[in-house]
């Protein structure tokens, strides 16, 4: 189905967008948002942009701003001319639009550029080629130096914002396979993980984000009533080697039976400690190979569990 055409009935949108099926007649009726298509039977049907606008206009109304008055922003941010994208890959200028705003400290011309990334396709191919790879540079950025930790932290606010509808949009149904994902205990960036989970949720995975500063206790209490297919940790900044020690032994133990990975611009440096306990540590600058790692620690573990007692 071509990424613009409808393929969500009403119903379904209620529940991704938390506004009833009523007030989206209503909106779409006094205020011409959302546009759904129609079926040969006359059923209603969305497209993720139609989402992403009814997201955007109850954002908007949730801020004070009346429906009408939403309304036309929605409008006029769909309908904004681009010229300065209308050459070359307008992926890669809006990237780098969004790049240069972190730099230049405008949350303004953040917050416009995604939203004009937000025009560019479905949310499988924004997530790909928009947010994805603009988290990761501002994370290499930040890792070296070139932009400040307010940047940073204004940057992931954003971002993670985007984010998160995206991958409300992705997440698989219910039942599907389940990745935990957190930060290590003293570790604040959770760029890393949106980035991850966006791509989880290109694999069928259901992720659920425990964010920042995650200790091993949480873990454990997670993996106990949630019963993950696997346990994702992000480490950016690395621990004192004792303390590094003193985390992992932790993590492992918390995680169980459950496997486990580590990424991070400092994970390659955990990688004795992971691998001796059982966990595994994913490259930080390859995400394709980070998730072929976790569906082949999940496979392994499966095939373990499945093996005769006494089996070689």
């Amino acid at each position: 189905m071509a990424d613009d055409e409808g393929k969500y009935r009403i119903n379904v949108v209620a529940q991704k967008t938390g506004i009833s099926a009523a007030t989206l007649r209503a909106w779409e009726r006094r205020y011409g948002i959302p546009v759904p298509r129609r079926t040969e039977s006359s059923y209603r049907v969305y497209s993720d942009e139609d989402i992403l606008h009814i997201q955007r206009l109850r954002a908007l109304c949730s801020d004070g701003m009346s429906p009408s008055e939403a309304a036309k922003i929605v409008l006029a941010e769909a309908a904004q001319p681009m010229p300065d994208l209308a050459i070359g890959d307008p992926y890669e200028q809006v990237r780098n639009q969004i790049v240069q705003a972190v730099e230049a400290f405008d949350p303004d011309g953040i917050e416009m550029a995604v939203n004009r990334a937000l025009t560019l396709g479905s949310a499988s191919v924004i997530c790909e080629r928009v947010i994805v790879p603009v988290m990761f540079k501002i994370g290499a950025l930040w890792h070296s130096g070139q932009i400040t930790i307010a940047q940073e932290h204004l940057a992931t606010q954003l971002l993670e914002t985007t984010a998160r509808k995206l991958i409300g949009l992705m997440q698989p149904p219910p039942g599907s396979r389940r990745v935990l994902l957190a930060c290590f205990a003293e570790d604040e960036h959770t760029l890393p993980l949106y980035g991850i989970a966006l791509h989880l949720a290109q694999a069928s995975f259901r992720t659920v984000m425990l964010g920042s500063r995650t200790p091993p206790s949480a873990i454990r209490q997670a993996v106990q009533h949630l019963k993950p297919a696997c346990v994702g940790l992000s480490v950016t900044l690395p621990p004192p080697p004792h303390r590094a020690r003193e985390l992992v032994d932790a993590y492992a133990d918390a995680c169980g039976a459950t496997p486990w990975v580590v990424g991070g611009q400092a994970a390659d440096g955990l990688a004795s400690l992971v691998e001796e306990r059982g966990g595994v540590v994913v490259p930080h600058d390859d995400v394709r190979q980070a998730i072929r790692t976790i569906e082949t620690s999940i496979a392994r573990r499966k095939r373990g569990a499945k093996a005769p007692k006494g089996a070689n």
